[in-house]
């Protein structure tokens, strides 16, 4: 994930999980936090999380767009559902919000080759924590005065997500999950 050393050498031996996050963003390595959390949770939590940090954020049309096909994939994880969106992703270039959203639920799994190839190319299993990651800087740079306060309340609901993900049979993407 390219969690930098300095990040890393905080992280002691047997820390659980969300003690690892915690102990990341108590030491203001936010960034490693997240990456961290975007590499700990399920895909499809992953996710799920993007679309809660999105939700109600002022987006535009194609922002908006990446966003609903993340969501739509969340909701039904069929390879169909994730194929748009890795198209829609493709097509954006990874040059916007949306992309980031859409390329996250696209790079799940499934093949990166183009559809009509027969020969399957899997994504790498790190790639959807990258684009989560991104996706959640960029969201949170919409309100560029409270960078590290956004990136911080987006980690916290992430750090919920993991801490239920154990016997959870699915996320919610609705309100009811995200915390206050």
């Amino acid at each position: 994930m390219g969690v930098e050393d300095r990040a890393r050498a905080l992280l002691a031996p047997g820390l659980s999980a969300q003690e690892a996050v915690q102990v990341l963003l108590d030491a203001h390595q936010v960034q490693a936090a997240l990456q961290l959390l975007a590499r700990l949770l399920p895909k499809r939590y992953v996710v799920a999380w993007l679309c809660q940090c999105a939700r109600g954020e002022a987006l535009g049309d194609d922002d908006r767009a990446g966003a609903a096909l993340a969501e739509q994939w969340v909701r039904d994880p069929i390879e169909h559902n994730r194929r748009i969106a890795y198209e829609f992703a493709s097509a954006d270039g990874y040059c916007t919000l949306g992309g980031w959203l859409a390329a996250a639920a696209g790079w799940s799994g499934g093949s990166l080759a183009p559809a009509a190839q027969e020969t399957p190319v899997p994504p790498p299993p790190f790639l959807t924590a990258r684009a989560a990651t991104a996706a959640v800087n960029l969201l949170a740079a919409i309100e560029p005065d409270r960078l590290d306060t956004r990136r911080i309340a987006f980690a916290q609901r992430a750090l919920v997500l993991l801490a239920d993900h154990a016997g959870a049979s699915a996320p919610r993407t609705d309100s009811t999950r995200t915390p206050t």
